[in-house]
């Protein structure tokens, strides 16, 4: 099964949970110092095949080899001696334990090793990723969402592994330090490290992809050169060409505004940066873009009613009304989903339905008690419109892909019948696919009235999706560009603070 110098081969794996297939017949060869790129749709298989490769599932067929020997490891600890580590998407670390502790967490038991230099390798890792890292003494769950995660991967990078496995784990993570981590990427596979790449970013995969593999429905169907075509890529994904931006464009460019429904006013992001006004119209869709950390997601929030509210309103047959917190943003028919999934929107422990129902239980009332089936009828309109792929409405919400979780919160949503849906990154780590339900979707609504404002760190869906964009600075709004104006170029030159359009 072993060719000449592969570090790791996958051939024929298969693996059911219950009568689910996840993979039928998965295969992967992997060569000494290569980016290899895996990817596929939410759902294709790529999560079970690393976290078999991980150790946390085994297989029900197929085999594995590593330097040529047969791999079957039956624990994380088993992969991790054999050189393959992990960071996965979900951020995994003890939040109450310092930065320093989880950089080594798991070092002892299974690197069997001591370093007096600890803090010092810690260091110099952290500010390789980060530039300037956070004190190693502070509570991990204290820092931002990006740089634990970078936290991660620095933890792995300190391990030195044959094989590092990113499993969307570059999603989290500022514009920035993705940099850097590319720069480093590239240093450890020049020097013999292999690395396996999982992303839904095109960009991602050209800057520093050597090859790709396509996963659809369990299933490898290809695996394609540094020369690959974007068109032939998506064909594999998805079994056939879906233009999205066509579609998307077809509608944003005939969409018109109504009556403002928001407005703020003179409000501040940061205590020294200039006020912000901008308004917000029945039926638009407004991106927030900008380089990581510059101010879009103290907007977003200042939109739901945190910080310096005294200048938002939500405007409602001519009168204003204060968005003067998130609870009476709630009740004015303000929605909000947020950035990180597993920390703030999911509940892990509650089923599909249960996490679905949350914001509209009250709907959901008979005599005092739930009605289970009121529920079930009303996620299943959104299980159709958001084409979301499950097993049972009582299974574990953890038992679904990281973009079918993300579906379950905006229907969860969608369902409150809000007037104004306040969206953090949504498309964050979920696939082609899943992006064109959810654009198709959104598109559908503005157009019978819903205004959506969404944050999102990828230019082309500012580009491909929105009818403006608000573009922040240093803590600032600092340009809008209309419809008309949206182009990749135009984009990018006003994250950097280009002259061409300002507000």
């Amino acid at each position: 099964m072993t060719e000449l110098g592969d570090v790791l081969v996958v051939d024929g794996l298969r693996k059911h949970f219950g009568p689910t297939v996840a993979l039928q017949d998965a295969k992967l060869r992997l060569l000494p110092g290569e980016v290899h790129a895996l990817v596929g749709e939410n759902g294709s298989g790529k999560s079970t095949l690393v976290k078999i490769l991980s150790g946390v599932h085994r297989p029900d067929a197929g085999a594995i080899e590593v330097g040529g020997r047969p791999f079957a490891p039956r624990t994380p600890a088993q992969a991790l001696r054999a050189g393959i580590d992990t960071v996965f998407q979900e951020v995994l670390g003890v939040e109450s334990r310092s930065v320093l502790d989880n950089l080594w967490l798991g070092a002892d038991r299974l690197l069997r090793r001591r370093d007096v230099g600890r803090r010092e390798r810690a260091a110099e890792v952290l500010a390789a990723l980060l530039g300037t890292p956070p004190p190693l003494d502070v509570p991990f769950g204290a820092l931002e969402l990006s740089d634990r995660q970078a936290c991660c991967i620095a933890r792995s990078l300190l391990r030195d592994p044959k094989v590092l496995i990113l499993d969307e784990a570059t999603s989290a993570l500022d514009y920035d330090t993705r940099t850097r981590l590319f720069g480093l990427v590239k240093e450890r596979a020049a020097q013999g490290m292999s690395i396996v790449l999982i992303t839904h970013r095109m960009d991602e995969i050209r800057e520093i992809g050597d090859r790709v593999t396509v996963l659809r429905s369990g299933e490898t169907v290809g695996t394609l050169g540094a020369d690959w075509d974007h068109d032939e890529l998506i064909r594999l994904m998805t079994g056939g060409a879906h233009l999205v931006q066509e579609e998307v464009r077809a509608t944003a460019d005939v969409n018109c505004a109504g009556p403002v429904v928001q407005r703020v006013r003179g409000s501040r992001l940061r205590p020294n940066s200039a006020p912000c006004d901008a308004v917000f119209r029945q039926g638009e869709i407004v991106g927030l873009a900008g380089l990581e950390g510059h101010g879009q997601d103290e907007f977003l929030r200042l939109l739901l009613g945190h910080g310096d509210t005294e200048g938002v309103v939500r405007v409602e047959g001519g009168e204003e009304h204060r968005v003067s917190d998130p609870r009476r943003a709630r009740q004015l028919g303000i929605a909000y989903v947020a950035r990180d999934r597993r920390g703030e929107s999911i509940l892990p422990w509650m089923s599909i339905l249960e996490n679905f129902a949350i914001a509209t239980a009250d709907q959901d009332a008979r005599v005092g008690l739930l009605s289970g089936r009121s529920a079930e009828q009303r996620f299943g309109q959104y299980v159709t419109r958001l084409n979301i792929k499950f097993g049972r409405t009582s299974d574990p919400i953890t038992t679904l892909s990281g973009g079918n979780q993300q579906k379950v919160v905006i229907a969860r949503w969608l369902a409150a019948n809000p007037k104004v849906l306040l969206l953090n990154d949504p498309t964050r780590g979920i696939d082609v696919g899943a992006k064109r339900d959810l654009y198709r979707l959104l598109r559908e609504l503005s157009q019978l009235g819903l205004t959506v404002v969404m944050l999102s760190s990828e230019v082309d869906e500012h580009v491909e999706l929105m009818d403006r964009v608000l573009v922040f600075r240093e803590g600032s709004l600092a340009a809008e560009l209309s419809r008309a104006e949206l182009d990749r170029e135009r984009l990018v030159d006003a994250f950097f603070g280009g002259a061409a359009v300002s507000v």
